[in-house]
């Protein structure tokens, strides 16, 4: 896993940005729990089957997130796979929104998503 760029090493301008771009990757990190927990309560099946796919579709998403994607994540794998258990989780989101009827919602996240990753790309890439 790439370490985080080194703040000394980027411009102002460009450390300011890179800062911006890692609080709106947190936000979308907590939209996919809010997103699954949503998600999972919404589906009829009885309150307690909703209640319990309303905590374990996030719980599964932050473990995984916690041992593969994550900075300090317990497993160090290759960047292809961080990226992919980024790309399944971001993609269980989305999905989900769909699945609750929010096609802009999902389009917007989507896009959101992908472009803060090819920037966390570029700025690993450039520092």
């Amino acid at each position: 896993m790439s370490p985080t760029p080194s703040p000394s090493r980027l411009s102002p301008p460009v450390h300011a940005f890179f800062l911006v771009n890692e609080g709106i990757a947190f936000l979308l990190e907590l939209m996919i729990l809010v997103v699954l927990a949503w998600w999972g309560f919404s589906r009829d099946i009885g309150w307690a089957g909703s209640l319990g796919l309303a905590v374990a579709a996030p719980a599964a998403a932050a473990v995984l997130w916690g041992m593969f994607a994550a900075p300090k994540s317990r497993f160090t794998v290759p960047l292809a796979a961080q990226l992919a258990v980024k790309a399944v989780v971001f993609g269980a989101a989305a999905l989900a929104l769909l699945a609750l009827g929010q096609r802009q919602p999902a389009l917007w996240f989507a896009v959101a998503v992908v472009v803060n990753t090819a920037l966390s790309a570029y700025y690993r890439n450039r520092s």
